[in-house]
């Protein structure tokens, strides 16, 4: 006999946890599958907030490991660092994991439906393309016309709030996600120094390999830390924010306006979906 099981992934990111509060409110009859792909190089900050979620929820959120790990990989991949160009810990760490759990249930014939946070005000964002006919993919944010502010009220509503990285990075996802802006590095290296230390190492070990990739565009992260580059990074960040508080236009409706690294940078288009959300 075969059944359709519901599957909802979780980053520890804002959209996709207000996506799993959003699914228990509106339908409860779901009998939905959470899971996380753990890469092991995530946020501490992450591993509290999917906690948290799972105390609201009142399910366990299941934890997909990889069967090999990004030291497995890297040597795989000649030592050559992820990057946008070519972004095999996406493939390997996140997306394999998913695919070999979903793998036993899509041969049995069960259907499978992901439910994905793709907000309404995201038409340039598609999600997970399967090749299996019994593998689909549900975007209930974009069909309800939830937006940015709307994923904001639903935690806020829930009592959950943000996940507390959000003080200082847009994104859930690994310490050393190239994705990352300059400022982000900047603050990974107060917050969390031993995983700036760490990317660094990786970054070493890549350029000694002949990588032709960095972590950050442009510069090493030997290059960013010095002081006079972190100064003159905090710099354009702040007149970044202000000129975003000069064009937002006010909305007594809200005055609190979240103003993300991505308005900031532009940059939101072309993060990892399966990572960041």
């Amino acid at each position: 006999m075969t059944i359709t099981r519901h599957v909802l992934g979780l980053s520890g990111g804002r959209d996709s946890a207000a996506l799993a509060v959003f699914m228990r409110q509106r339908h409860p009859e779901l009998d939905l599958e959470y899971f996380f792909t753990d890469t092991g190089k995530e946020l501490p900050e992450v591993y509290e907030y999917l906690t948290r979620l799972e105390g609201y929820l009142g399910k366990e959120i299941l934890r997909l490991n990889p069967d090999r790990d990004f030291d497995y990989w890297l040597k795989t991949y000649k030592s050559y660092l992820p990057s946008a160009q070519s972004r095999w810990c996406t493939r390997q760490l996140k997306l394999r994991p998913f695919e070999q759990w979903t793998k036993s249930y899509l041969d049995d014939g069960d259907t499978v439906i992901s439910y994905v946070a793709i907000r309404s005000d995201e038409d340039y964002r598609e999600g997970y393309q399967s090749t299996k006919s019994n593998l689909m993919t549900s975007l209930p944010f974009k069909d309800a016309g939830v937006d940015k502010a709307g994923v904001i009220d639903i935690l806020d509503g829930s009592g959950l709030g943000m996940p507390s990285y959000y003080e200082w990075r847009t994104r859930s996802g690994c310490t050393f996600c190239f994705y990352q802006q300059k400022i982000e590095w900047v603050r990974l290296k107060e917050r969390h120094p031993e995983a700036f230390e760490e990317a660094k190492a990786y970054e070493k070990n890549a350029m000694d390999h002949g990588s032709p990739f960095t972590w950050s565009h442009g510069e090493s992260l030997l290059e960013l830390e010095r002081p006079e580059r972190q100064q003159a990074i905090r710099k354009d960040h702040e007149k970044r924010i202000e000129r975003a508080q000069k064009r937002l236009k006010a909305n007594p409706l809200r005055p609190d306006t979240v103003i993300d690294l991505d308005d900031l940078y532009g940059n939101a288009a072309k993060a990892c979906l399966t990572c960041h959300k």
